[in-house]
């Protein structure tokens, strides 16, 4: 039987060839394996990289705009007995104050409208409000983080910040870094899936460089899965091609790529040989990722109707657990609409009815499967809200600002202590203190207990993954770069 191009080329490959014109430093077994597993001897591409992993792959509910911790997860009480007082100066201590609210006269204190539950876990109980109800009976397998903080106090550098690493566009995203540092799972779908859940508020932009590659070679992007018409664009053959005509296109395009690639050593042309491939195994695997029609009544039931409908975060999540099953390494759903300036109460609820069953139910579905143990799930925005309103302020309707310096995260699985609460903010919401309740400064540029840097949560995904945050590198224009920069602490206290 004949070998196509493009294997022909690849096995003939040598070691010497491969690192010197490649270049790529640890990422080069990753793209072994997508290529050729005899190039460098046999790579495990699921116990991770450094260390043995706990996760095997992500999924990564992000919440688009940055939604109240103090309306869902962070209980304070003593808002409401300071309702409409300004916040005290103290308090916020010098903190920039976004254009929106710069304006104002006052910054009024705002309690929220919803009720809070203390639920029982393994520590020193959780407390979730009343817009979450789903999401509560599940809190024993989650580890809520409510002392989350960053710098970035705009939508744009603090989204580009948790996803790359940098508030400064460029930069490879998650995904890709475990895309080139581990490789892929399953040859006939990518290892880094993208999916944008309908929302019923405005939408923040979403750029594709969030899911991209920077200067990484392209074949590590995050692909795109749409809910209408073609789930993954162009990936269908024109009329009148048919799939032999099709492989035979590709054999003939890998010859010539393999011919332009050993004169300039340019690695963006494997990657486009990849590529190719890639959309050519999708042809079929897509298709049966998407057709939902031997899924049960139950699942339905358990995700909610909503599920049935494309584009639905319930949908999305139920793909989600769909690709984890076949072996997709990273599976990101982004739901906008958080941004509540004013009229939080109605946006909320609203973004709440979207997400916190089919959240819930995907917990529930990936457990009840045996698939949650190595699996990470991570629920989170960019930042929080503040605990003054910006806007006209009543006991039923108030809005919040941007807030870097508090917020909450939640995640579960992969290795992750279940049922636990880590890190606290003071009695407004609005700083970080210590057990004792004591006020703290944290920064990037070391760890504090009881506190997690965006840094330190991508260090801590690195790790559960089998991946050293320090160790894993990508040389662009003479420097090692890496996801967490020159920071990140990976925070055992969450792991299991």
């Amino acid at each position: 039987m004949k070998t196509s191009p493009f294997f022909e080329s690849q096995l003939n490959l040598t070691r010497r060839h491969f690192f010197g014109k490649s270049a790529l430093g640890v990422g080069t077994a990753a793209m072994a394996g997508l290529l050729n597993q005899d190039l460098l001897g046999q790579t495990n591409l699921s116990g991770g990289l450094h260390h043995k992993a706990s996760a095997k792959r992500v999924i990564y509910l992000f919440m688009s705009g940055g939604p109240s911790h103090l309306d869902l997860w962070d209980y304070k009480p003593k808002l409401s007995e300071e309702f409409g007082k300004d916040l005290p100066a103290e308090v916020r201590d010098g903190q920039r104050i976004t254009g929106m609210t710069s304006g104002q006269k006052t910054l009024p204190l705002a309690p929220s409208k919803y009720k809070f539950t203390k639920e029982q876990n393994n520590d020193r109980g959780v407390w979730v409000s009343s817009l979450l109800p789903h999401t509560a009976k599940v809190v024993k397998d989650l580890c809520v983080i409510n002392g989350t903080f960053t710098e970035a106090i705009n939508h744009d550098p603090a989204i580009t910040y948790i996803q790359t690493g940098s508030q400064i566009p460029g930069r490879p995203s998650l995904g890709a870094w475990l895309s080139y540092g581990l490789g892929t799972m399953n040859e006939d779908l990518p290892s880094y899936v993208v999916m944008h859940a309908k929302s019923k508020h405005a939408e923040q932009s979403l750029f594709n460089r969030l899911w991209g590659t920077g200067f990484m070679p392209s074949d590590h992007q995050g692909i795109l899965l749409r809910s209408e018409e073609d789930p993954v664009l162009y990936l269908k053959n024109p009329a009148g091609v048919s799939r032999s005509d099709r492989r035979a296109q590709l054999d003939a395009l890998a010859a010539l790529n393999q011919n332009h690639y050993k004169s300039y050593a340019d690695p963006e042309v494997l990657s486009r040989i990849q590529q190719h491939e890639m959309a050519y195994r999708m042809q079929a695997s897509v298709p049966e990722l998407m057709d939902l029609s031997h899924e049960p009544e139950s699942t339905f039931e358990l995700y909610g109707q909503e599920s049935r409908q494309a584009g639905t975060f319930a949908a999305c999540c139920l793909n989600a657990r769909r690709l984890a099953e076949r072996g997709v390494r990273n599976i990101q759903i982004f739901h906008r609409g958080w941004d509540a300036h004013g009229g939080l109460p109605r946006e909320h609820e609203n973004q709440c009815k979207d997400v916190d069953q089919a959240c819930a139910a995907l917990i529930t579905d990936l457990k009840q499967r045996g698939l949650l143990e190595d699996t990470l799930v991570i629920w989170g925005g960019e930042f929080g809200r503040t605990s003054y309103c910006q806007g006209k302020l009543t006991r039923e309707n108030y809005g919040r600002d941007h807030h870097p310096r508090a917020f909450t995260t939640w995640m579960a699985g992969g290795g992750i202590k279940p049922g636990i609460t880590y890190g606290q903010s003071d009695a407004y919401g609005y700083n970080l203190t210590d057990r004792e309740g004591n006020f703290i400064k944290p920064s990037k540029h070391h760890w504090t207990k009881d506190t997690m840097h965006v840094h330190d949560l991508n260090a801590t995904i690195l790790h559960l993954l089998g991946i050293d945050h320090r160790k894993l590198t990508y040389r662009y224009q003479g420097r090692d770069f890496r996801l967490t920069d020159i920071h990140g602490h990976v925070i055992e206290d969450l792991i299991a």
